[in-house]
């Protein structure tokens, strides 16, 4: 079958929520807009989620996977994921599924006049210091990068893949995909999606690295987009 659009699932030690990955994105595949596959980016996972999701793959014919030799970070497997994905399309979804698979369909409305869709999370159902931390560190990339997203941390986004190869990804990258888009002169909006307290497993970033993080990596950034090369070919022979 030619899919059309790629959902990346970056998996660390998530071997409590596999199995309801697998369902809600077993669900989602009926009622996609465009035809979905999804790709698991094992992260160096310690416990059994590599096997949970070679059952997962072998049983499911639009489910693969790639697993790292060590665990490299959440941008190391999204870039991995963008990477290895050949359909026209592609986003990603955290394994927590703290965000709805269905609504991808919201964004995918969208991605024709947009060359990346983010979701914003409302009524977010963390805790008052996650959400803090999280408001904190929103505000101090946006007067970095300029970029107007109020949630670059939402982990539910499309991309037009051609976009999306081209990011230049560094550790933490992942917090400035809109930004890096503009970079490219291209355009982006966020969209409204549902928001649901973990059930399973632990996060795995605290207060610190949401914060401090955040902020070295604005540094990076602006490095970035100084060296940044971006050009247009008008004609070829």
């Amino acid at each position: 079958m030619d899919y059309k659009f790629t959902i990346i699932v970056p998996v660390y030690n998530e071997e409590d929520n596999l199995n309801r990955v697998e369902t809600e994105l077993l669900k989602y595949s009926e009622t996609a807009k465009v035809s979905t596959c999804i790709l698991f980016v094992n992260d160096g996972s310690k416990d059994k989620s590599q096997e949970l999701i070679e059952d997962i793959c072998n049983r499911n014919t639009n489910f693969n996977f790639i697993s790292f030799q060590e665990n490299r970070g959440l941008s190391a497997a999204i870039k991995a994921g963008f990477d290895y994905t050949n359909t026209e399309l592609v986003g990603y979804i955290d394994s927590d599924l703290q965000t709805a698979p269905e609504d991808f369909n919201l964004l995918l409305e969208h991605i024709g006049d947009f060359d990346l869709v983010t979701g914003v999370r409302a009524n977010r159902k963390d805790s008052f210091v996650k959400n803090m931390s999280s408001t904190i560190a929103n505000g101090i990339r946006r007067s970095f990068t300029h970029d107007g997203m109020d949630d670059t941390g939402c982990p539910l986004k499309v991309i037009k893949t051609d976009f999306a190869k081209q990011i230049p990804m560094f550790k933490g990258l992942h917090r400035f995909l809109p930004a890096m888009i503009l970079l490219q002169k291209g355009k982006v909006i966020q969209i409204p999606v549902q928001h649901f307290p973990r059930i399973a497993g632990q996060a795995k970033f605290g207060l610190w690295n949401r914060l401090l993080g955040p902020l070295s990596d604005c540094f990076a950034y602006l490095w970035m987009k100084r060296k940044y090369i971006n050009y247009t070919v008008e004609k070829q022979s």
